[in-house]
């Protein structure tokens, strides 16, 4: 999803070239729903399952290694882990197991009403409201990974009968560019970019979690704002086009962002990988982070006008402007690959290993939906869906 801003606001405007369009690849006999729907319900909309707990007594803490496997690269956040030990005192103390499933793997049965009272009133003790904030994305984080352990991947984020890693085939991003994944905690499409380039390249953090976004901003206070843009449609401010932004730049100016005097600076694209709904708070939280490192909202932003991309075959988005998170590391890679400046990098091919990873989910997603004897068609979904 992308963006914009005040003083250096720009909009990519993505205008490709026969070479760069989707191929045909994409274009596949089936068409899917909403990727974020599609995984949720498919990964996650499944036979009540209790929670997996370790043997130690304590309540089976998240630890660094299983919190890391997930994408992480962030320390265990503490709030995650201290809403798990109250799960686990709770159902000590009701005499009743944590059962996650259904739409979306949230909890269910008594235990679920009994949480259900209990974090709502914990929820009201916290008078500030960054804490309660805090405090809600800690608890969604921790009953996604209580009702995941066991049942997903911890790479793929898939059912481990419908695992996808063998088939991702890894690629190197290019150093002058990093992208960080601003994902809510019921999300997960963005995924496929640490699975592609790795968590280096394609770092993840999660929105609400402090430990997350004080990784990301310590590197973006590091790396200055002239190198951090976020991706947004923001429509209060004039477009601009990447060729705007960046022709002015000599190769040797954009190889300077990694260069020798100014290591570890590449440019920062943030992504951020929610629904539309949630995505405006999210950029909210952005600007409110700006000013605190820089004295001002404005924050530099890309707006990504797709047209009508074969994207919008696979996944519904309210309007032609928008894409889902992978769509739009695609396209800013290919229209970055179009500046001559830029054109050593093969920005386009890894653009391509994006693109390949995300055909091999659909491919994934429809064949779980045809073994469950579900509906792989939007009309027949969403009818569905209404009733």
């Amino acid at each position: 999803m992308l963006s914009s801003a005040s003083n250096r606001v720009l909009t990519f405007t993505l205008q490709f070239s026969s070479s760069l369009k989707f191929s045909p690849k994409t274009h596949i006999d089936y068409r899917p729903g909403s990727l974020h729907s599609s995984i949720m319900s498919s990964a996650s909309r499944s036979s009540p399952r209790e929670a997996l707990f370790d043997d130690s007594g304590c309540g089976g803490p998240i630890t660094l290694e299983e919190w890391q496997r997930w994408g992480c690269v962030s320390p265990v956040p503490a709030m995650v882990n201290a809403v798990i030990q109250d799960l686990k005192l709770l159902e000590n103390n009701i005499d009743a197991h944590m059962v996650f499933g259904g739409n979306g793997g949230k909890l269910q049965g008594d235990f679920k009403i009994q949480e259900d009272k209990k974090h709502r009133a914990k929820y009201e003790t916290l008078a500030d409201s960054d804490k309660k904030f805090q405090f809600y994305s800690a608890r969604q984080i921790a009953c996604r990974l209580l009702g995941s352990r066991g049942y997903l991947c911890q790479k793929c984020w898939l059912p481990m009968e419908d695992c996808m890693c063998s088939k991702v085939k890894p690629s190197s991003l290019w150093h002058g560019i990093k992208f960080w994944v601003y994902m809510h905690p019921k999300n997960n499409t963005g995924k496929l970019l640490w699975q592609v380039f790795g968590v280096q390249a394609a770092t993840l953090c999660l929105y609400g979690i402090s430990e997350d976004e004080e990784i990301m901003w310590n590197a973006f206070k590091d790396a200055g704002k002239a190198k951090v843009w976020c991706l947004y449609p923001n429509h209060n401010n004039a477009p601009k086009t990447v060729q705007d932004a960046f022709s002015h730049q000599s190769s040797a100016d954009m190889e300077c962002a990694y260069s020798l005097t100014n290591k570890d600076r590449p440019l920062n694209f943030v992504l951020i990988d929610g629904t539309w709904s949630n995505s405006a708070a999210m950029f909210r939280r952005v600007k409110e982070q700006a000013k605190l490192a820089w004295g001002e909202e404005d924050i530099p932003c890309i707006s990504l006008a797709t047209g009508a991309s074969a994207m919008h075959k696979l996944r519904p988005q309210p309007s032609w402007d928008r894409t889902c998170t992978a769509a739009a590391a695609i396209n800013v890679l290919a229209e970055l690959q179009l500046l001559p400046e830029c054109s050593t990098h093969g920005l386009d091919k890894q653009a391509e290993a994006v693109e390949d990873a995300l055909v091999v989910l659909l491919e994934v997603l429809t064949t779980r939906r045809l073994r469950m004897g579900r509906s792989i068609t939007r009309k027949v979904r969403h009818s569905r869906d209404i009733c």
